[in-house]
């Protein structure tokens, strides 16, 4: 029961701690304007893409995360700095663009639903899976879960990295469905209430992005 309860508690764990940093919800409005011109078929496949390499991104962080940082001679704050500045600049671009709407009509009538995935094919991983999907904020966190889940005995290690690999399939199913989804609300916005969400989320997306790198600021300068 203790060994029941001890699994339970860290899979909880791994849910409210990575929720908050991986936020499908707020992400998946920020990623919509990427699959405007994408039929149902193609945009679940590009979704499928995103959530596959956010698992791997997630996965990779929890088991070899920290020694890849420590090979690289990179720290967590340099991280979080040079994730927030990419989150900026695409932030920025998405703000300053007005035509960006415009952008995104087809030169011809004969264009296809499926050269408009092979136009975004190359973003889902880089901006789109990271570090919108899962940043330094979910790195950091996941360096945190497989610290707490440490244990000399193999069969409570075996047992809480079990949790926590729960808490993030978990997290990849909310990021599939929300992503997948959020079109349909915006839909019931109209064309007006989507440009006005599209520029409130440009602008979060900027903030977000300048508090990370702050953050990681703070952190290299011990302020």
């Amino acid at each position: 029961m203790p060994v029941y309860h001890s699994f339970v508690h860290l899979l909880f764990i791994g849910i409210i701690a990575l929720f908050p940093v991986v936020n499908p919800v707020g992400s998946a409005f920020i990623i919509t304007p990427y699959f405007a011109h994408l039929s149902s078929a193609e945009k679940r496949k590009a979704v499928g893409k995103i959530t596959f390499y956010a698992f791997c991104i997630c996965t990779v962080s929890l088991f070899a995360g920290q020694w890849i940082l420590q090979l690289f001679g990179i720290s967590i704050p340099i991280v979080q700095l040079a994730g927030g500045i990419m989150i900026c600049k695409m932030g920025w671009e998405f703000l300053s663009s007005d035509k960006q709407d415009d952008s995104s009509i087809p030169d011809s009538e004969n264009q296809t639903e499926l050269s408009w995935y092979h136009n975004i094919e190359d973003k889902l991983f880089y901006p789109i899976t990271f570090p919108v999907t899962t940043g330094a904020g979910t790195i950091s966190v996941l360096f945190t879960l497989s610290a707490h889940s440490a244990s000399p005995d193999m069969k409570d290690y075996y047992l809480n990295t079990g949790a926590i690999l729960l808490s993030i399939l978990f997290m990849c199913l909310l990021i599939y469905i929300f992503y997948l989804n959020t079109k349909t609300l915006i839909d019931y916005l109209g064309s007006n209430g989507e440009k006005i969400v599209n520029r409130v989320t440009a602008f979060l997306i900027f903030c977000v992005g300048l508090q990370i790198a702050v953050t990681g600021l703070k952190s290299l300068f011990k302020i």
